[in-house]
């Protein structure tokens, strides 16, 4: 049976009173989660003939784009960034595919390679048994007719596919309680249409909070954003051309360092000084902080312009909530309608993956594990933080999103297929 999963699975502990089924040993890897990782690892196993399952713990492909995300989101990259192995985008895609572009290239994805997950499927508890040397992974599974089972898949093979973006954040804030507007997440927002002469902090200054900033403007709201530290803010294109794209032209010969000068020089030429209007660059280059911290620079999309005519409001860093509405780390107070945390996600293997990478033995967190970290990322940088030990690897967590999953999925997928072969 081959199957896909996603970057976007794990969840709760299931009940012992819920019945317990028999262990169904997979000859080929088992996947946990049916987003773009997921798919990647599972078609490129595909095409090597090897056989995969593909447990998600919701009802379908993409459970992040197609419920968590905003309308008007689109690929910031330009297509060709942005495919999975083995397959490119449609030719009358736009060149940064929407949301819905994305969704039906996904769901195309799975159906040319004949991937079938197994929806609701939620992954519990995984660990690596010494004794018969296979991964033992149990899973709460939910049938269409509501009824509810723990099933186990048994491989030599375990992928974490379940990605860096798993389950939102949201900050623990001061007054939140006392606040009497309206409070979300990111992964809630949908568009602006309720939001029309309303006062909206936004906090958080990635891609996500500019992009719904300026979603709220062209809905008539009032739109403020907090900003904690310095951003790189550079647009979308650059001389014509994706800024990604240039980039990666640049890296080719010239190091780090002097392409970032590059990139900070053309986007002041192209957009101004973001300093001025309370978006202070760092002092390391949006690709070398990228590399450093995992931190993204902000690809403008329109936002910044909208920044500097002052429809949208830059504001310090908030220190608390109050009833009617923040208060700033410059000490002013201002009253808002709502707040939207832009705050991003977080990996959720620490919940499910109770594996010490040494002996693996079933443990109570990840804390002694050699492989991951207690965030539930990999230890070990991209490019070697795909593969651990007794048959354990993890695509989607380079920080480098598609591009780096789908780079990840092939490794796995090789490498899987040696071992395949001494079977």
């Amino acid at each position: 049976m081959t199957n896909a999963a996603s970057d976007e699975d794990g969840g709760p502990e299931t009940s012992p009173a819920h019945p317990t089924l028999s262990a169904t040993v997979i000859p080929g890897p088992i996947i946990v989660g049916a987003g773009p990782s997921g798919l990647a690892t599972a078609a490129s196993l595909h095409l090597l003939s090897i056989p995969s399952v593909i447990i998600e713990r919701s009802d379908g492909i993409a459970h992040l784009w197609r419920h968590q995300s905003y309308d008007r989101l689109s690929l910031h990259l330009p297509k060709q960034f942005c495919e999975l192995p083995h397959l490119h985008f449609p030719s009358h895609h736009p060149n940064y595919p929407s949301k819905s572009d994305f969704v039906s290239y996904l769901v195309s994805y799975a159906h040319h390679f004949g991937l079938r997950p197994l929806f609701q499927c939620a992954a519990t508890a995984a660990r690596f048994d010494e004794t018969d040397s296979l991964w033992h992974v149990a899973a709460a599974r939910r049938w269409p007719e509501g009824r509810e089972q723990v099933v186990e898949f048994v491989s030599p093979w375990l992928v974490v596919a379940t990605g860096e973006n798993a389950e939102p954040v949201v900050p623990e804030m001061k007054g939140r309680e006392a606040f009497k507007g309206g409070v979300l997440h990111s992964s809630e927002y949908k568009n602006g249409v309720d939001c029309k002469g309303k006062r909206v902090l936004v906090v958080g200054c990635g891609n996500s909070g500019m992009e719904m900033c300026l979603d709220l403007c062209e809905y008539g709201a009032m739109p403020f954003l907090s900003v904690r530290s310095g951003v790189h803010v550079l647009p979308r294109e650059l001389l014509g051309i994706s800024t990604f794209r240039l980039a990666m032209k640049l890296l080719k010969w010239l190091p780090v360092r002097l392409v970032d000068k590059i990139l900070v020089l053309l986007a002041r030429m192209v957009i101004g000084d973001t300093g001025k209007y309370g978006l202070k660059r760092p002092k390391i280059g949006p690709l070398e902080l990228k590399n450093a911290t995992g931190k993204t620079p902000v690809l403008d999309v329109g936002a910044f312009n909208l920044i500097k005519k002052g429809s949208i409001k830059i504001v310090s860093e908030v220190e608390s909530l109050t009833r009617n509405g923040a208060k700033f780390a410059d000490g002013r107070e201002m009253a808002f309608d709502s707040v939207i945390f832009a705050t991003g996600y977080r990996s959720n293997v620490a919940h499910w993956l109770k594996a010490n990478n040494k002996k693996f033995r079933l443990l109570h967190s990840l804390q002694d594990c050699d492989f991951f970290s207690d965030d539930g990322k990999p230890k070990y940088p991209f490019p070697n933080g795909w593969k651990g030990e007794n048959g354990l690897y993890c695509v989607g967590f380079t920080g480098r999103g598609l591009l780096g999953a789908s780079i990840d999925a092939e490794k796995v997928a090789l490498d899987i297929a040696d071992r395949w072969k001494n079977l």
